[in-house]
């Protein structure tokens, strides 16, 4: 089975509210002042790993925050996403081609960045963990299994690299309004997440749990900090239609999880659509980083 697939647009739809949480996660996390400390020496560039890159939010976010010159891999198994990036880049005049290295400049950071198509589920050994400062990725711990995150630990450990994961989900939805059936959609919707994405039986809210006790368990320091969707329909529509997307995301889902309860979903998704413009969603993320045990 193949690596959930996401639409280019979808990520562009969540992109404003996953760099909201992740400001405020970075505040809570100490992030900057943190990996300042583990810049490499000199005039030696950051060396980043992005899993599941998509088409680039991750590092559009975090490139400005490191700072300085940076080598970035970015892995993904949708060959139409890493097209995409010159556009989202804004390099306009670069061609598509995913051979083609790019490189983005700004304020204090100049990123030259390798697009590499991958099957992270089979061949997550095969990236150059050894040659990186930095392994991160947003919006894919909750979708791997406990024996794939093994296999990541594993190798994060014997490279001592520092690892960042954003906006991994936590369970928690916080409607307002209140719906009677917010908490047994809510559940139907964890019990899909736990699916197979490709990964094996995904561990959803569990994974960041999962996550900070194995690296725990070989000297890492992990720090966590909430990384929260809010989305507040009155703001505008951009909120309303990213409040649809989720309504009908979760209905679909809890509708698939249990079809008995599919007349019963079909309602709370009619309510909820219909205060999508003003009603508010508070959607729960959480942010880590891991760093190596000091001296290592």
């Amino acid at each position: 089975m193949s690596e959930e697939r996401f639409s280019a647009d979808w990520l562009q739809q969540r992109e404003p509210f996953d760099t909201a949480a992740r400001n405020a996660a970075a505040q809570r996390l100490r992030l900057a002042a943190r990996l300042a400390h583990q810049r490499p020496a000199g005039a030696t560039p950051w060396r980043v790993i992005d899993l599941a890159c998509g088409t680039g939010a991750n590092l559009r976010w975090l490139a400005p925050h490191l700072g300085g010159a940076q080598e970035w891999l970015v892995v993904d198994h949708d060959e139409t996403l890493l097209q995409c990036w010159p556009e989202r880049l804004g390099l306009s005049g670069t061609a598509a081609s995913i051979q083609t290295p790019l490189r983005w400049a700004g304020t204090g950071f100049d990123a030259a960045i390798a697009r590499q198509p991958l099957d992270l589920a089979r061949h997550l050994e095969t990236l150059p963990w050894h040659a990186a400062h930095l392994v991160t990725a947003s919006a894919l711990l909750d979708l791997v299994s406990a024996s794939w995150l093994q296999r990541l630990v594993a190798l994060a450990v014997t490279a001592r690299v520092a690892l960042l994961f954003t906006l991994s989900v936590d369970g928690r939805h916080e409607w307002t309004p209140e719906d009677p059936l917010d908490a047994q959609v809510g559940e139907l919707f964890g019990a899909h997440q736990r699916r197979d994405k490709g990964f094996g039986p995904a561990l959803g809210a569990q994974a960041v749990p999962a996550l900070r006790r194995a690296l725990q368990g070989s000297g890492y320091r992990v720090f966590t900090a909430a990384s929260d969707w809010q989305i507040d329909g009155a703001l505008g529509e951009h909120a309303t239609q990213l409040q649809a997307a989720l309504v009908e995301g979760m209905a679909s889902a809890a509708t698939e999880q249990d079809p008995a309860l599919a007349a019963a979903v079909g309602a709370w998704q009619q309510r909820r659509r219909a205060v999508c413009a003003s009603g508010r969603v508070c959607v729960g993320h959480v942010d880590v980083l891991a760093l190596p045990p000091a001296g290592a």
